[in-house]
């Protein structure tokens, strides 16, 4: 069966180019001039991927991104954004928002093909690079198979990423990974993302858990403490 994409950008042009490299290459795509139309088309298709532009009237790519990643039948759906904007502060509002990858207009179509394959292949191996993480004497577990974390008995979601470097880490409470480890283990070494990227999502988790679990150790990398 072929994947499922869903371009979201305002610029019938750049659609109509994405639409045509990657039919060229075999997959179904669907597309939206915004992010509210894309929003609607996601739930009732289940893309696996959507290609999503930043910068778009009605609503904005940050904030689609966000909502997107609220809907939990979409959890594992991979996010690219696409735009020209290339500030680092961009970035890591992308990151921020939920996204898997970031490309920059103009886009060389074989560098999109390359990197939507990649993002693909990762996403068919799912989070099985993560081990299952369960208990029952901490304040903080997860339930892999649920895609829950419980804190203090009260469960809640996760974006994928988030989730899956928590529960890197907390498969081996104590011991520090290494920075190129958990960007491995949890992006892969074929998805190319920007060096803040696991700043971002520590930075996150620490707002969710708590700043006393995930600890830095400078120069080095991360570990977790109950």
């Amino acid at each position: 069966m072929s994947n499922k994409v869903l371009i979201i950008d305002d610029e019938s042009d750049i659609r109509l180019l994405l639409r045509y490299n990657l039919e060229k290459e075999g997959y179904l795509v669907l597309d939206a001039d915004n992010g509210e139309k894309g929003i609607e088309l996601a739930r009732q298709n289940s893309p696996d991927l959507i290609l999503l532009d930043v910068m778009m009237p009605v609503m904005d790519g940050i904030e689609t991104c966000e909502r997107l990643r609220k809907i939990p039948e979409l959890s594992s759906t991979m996010i690219c954004f696409l735009t020209a904007r290339a500030e680092d502060y961009s970035q890591i509002a992308g990151l921020d928002a939920g996204a898997d990858d970031y490309i920059t207009k103009p886009i060389k179509p074989k560098l999109l093909i390359s990197r939507i394959s990649a993002l693909l292949r990762r996403k068919e191996k799912g989070s099985s690079t993560v081990p299952v993480v369960t208990g029952t004497s901490h304040s903080i577990e997860i339930d892999k198979e649920k895609y829950l974390v419980i804190k203090d008995g009260k469960p809640f979601t996760l974006p994928r990423k988030e989730f899956e470097l928590l529960a890197l880490l907390m498969s081996k409470p104590e011991k520090v990974f290494l920075r190129d480890v958990i960007m491995s283990a949890v992006w892969g070494n074929e998805v190319i993302v920007g060096d803040r990227t696991i700043d971002v999502h520590i930075r996150k988790l620490r707002e969710k858990l708590g700043e006393n679990h995930i600890i830095t150790v400078k120069g080095v990398g991360y570990k977790f403490e109950y």
